[in-house]
């Protein structure tokens, strides 16, 4: 589908001057084909473009908006925050009330400190899981994604599966050597490897819920032998919650499951939509942090009070509305509403779901629990579902490997609407020849 005269023309304006037209890799399209539309305006379940066509919208700015777009009381916050001053460099009250929220929600969290994306949270989380144990080695999944800091960048998901590149250059040799990467969903390797090297390990991270290659639900009892690993060695396990933290309930995926870590990370939904990412946990870990410890970390836009307003109106409203229900409920009436199309689907698809959180799995047999499993073909079907969706005027993630995302903004109609328009996409698929 043609994003539209005006979208193009911004687009090539913006390759002249920014590397491939964006700010963040996927939102190139590169992996679906096509021009991306430029977003104008968004409110509730909606995003227009600069165009004028309006798109019901399953990205939600890739996580955080899970009131929707715009909510009425989040904007407030924000603009009675900003009407104080934009930022200080100096404690404010909202930082310590978000803090409090923060450590009242989540399992086995003490402290926490707020850092302004999830990649520096993890970032600063892996530092300090270093600096508190003494050791050099951390282990991470194959497919799960933790932001793009030099460590991490091995066998990552996100855009970089999307792109297909399973790391990154400029990465050196050096800091690669000291990340171990795991599959999935297999006990056996982890054993394996705290037998071989668990006394220098200092830390075990992964997505409790990955989501960024595909939507990768784990075995309850895969997580608890890496907390069962991770105490007997000494070593600190660190669930990344950035996509999952506040978005699969109060207390994320650690309550879900009620597998407490020693450290979680945070990002989209506790910045209520502006910049902010979050790490915390035990005292006695994060007071190891400069100014009490000797491990440094610092942010001139850390604990902005602007972003703090946007992060505490919106965990207020997830409390008040108890709108994590509500989100279970669509998130239900989404599977009814597929299961048929989905089974007189020309292709094998089924749908995996964790809350508010969706992916198709474009293939035969049961949803992957490792990226190894994903077929490469599901990304070229996927391209085409992509394009008939956006036809009609609905948004989902241009990869294949992002999830999809339901709002308290989603109502009844729009889970039908969607459901509606993938069957005649799918229908569309098969007279095309794409199955």
């Amino acid at each position: 589908m043609d994003s539209g005269e005006r979208s193009a023309a911004l687009f090539e304006r913006a390759r002249r001057v920014i590397p491939g037209g964006v700010n963040s890799p996927v939102r190139a399209f590169g992996a679906v084909g096509g021009t991306p539309f430029f977003v104008a305006a968004a409110r509730g379940a909606e995003v227009e473009s600069v165009d004028g066509r309006v798109y019901l919208d399953f990205v939600g700015s890739w996580g955080p908006l899970i009131l929707g777009h715009a909510h009425p009381e989040v904007v407030a916050a924000v603009r009675e925050a900003v009407g104080r001053g934009s930022t200080f460099g100096a404690p404010c009250q909202g930082e310590v009330e978000m803090a409090e929220a923060v450590v009242a929600a989540y399992p086995g969290l003490e402290q926490v400190r707020f850092v302004s994306s999830g990649t520096e949270a993890v970032m600063s989380a892996i530092r300090l899981a270093r600096g508190f144990t003494g050791r050099d080695l951390v282990v991470k999944f194959a497919g799960c994604y933790h932001g793009h800091a030099d460590h991490l960048l091995v066998a990552a998901g996100s855009g970089l599966v999307t792109l297909g590149n399973p790391s990154s250059a400029g990465v050196p040799e050096a800091f690669a050597a000291l990340t171990r990467v795991l599959p999935l969903d297999d006990e056996a390797a982890v054993e394996e490897l705290f037998a071989r090297e668990g006394e220098r390990v200092a830390a075990v991270i992964l997505e409790p819920i990955p989501a960024n290659n595909g939507l990768l639900v784990q075995r309850p009892e895969f997580l608890a032998t890496l907390r069962r690993l991770t105490r007997e060695a000494g070593a600190l396990l660190i669930f990344d919650e950035v996509i999952s933290g506040f978005r699969v309930g109060r207390g994320g995926a650690a309550a879900l499951y009620g597998i407490t870590p020693d450290l979680a990370t945070f990002g989209k939904i506790v910045g209520g939509g502006l910049p902010v990412g979050a790490f915390g946990g035990r005292r006695e870990i994060l007071e190891r942090l400069a100014p009490l410890g000797d491990v440094y970390q610092a942010g001139t836009l850390s604990g902005n009070p602007v972003a703090m307003a946007a992060g505490l109106a919106t965990l207020r409203i997830l409390e008040r509305d108890d709108v994590w229900a509500t989100l279970e409920q669509r998130g239900a009436e989404l599977e009814r509403a597929l299961a048929p199309r989905l089974a007189a689907a020309p292709i094998p698809a089924s749908l995996v779901r964790v809350g508010s959180l969706f992916w198709l799995s474009l293939q035969a047999g049961a949803p992957p629990r490792t990226a190894a499993r994903i077929e490469p073909r599901a990304a070229g079907i996927y391209a085409a579902l992509f394009h008939a969706l956006l036809a009609e005027g609905i948004a989902m993630a241009p990869s294949a490997y992002e999830v999809g995302f339901l709002s308290a903004a989603h109502r009844t109609a729009d889970v039908e609407r969607l459901a509606a328009a993938l069957g005649r996409a799918l229908a569309r698929l098969l007279r095309e020849g794409g199955a």
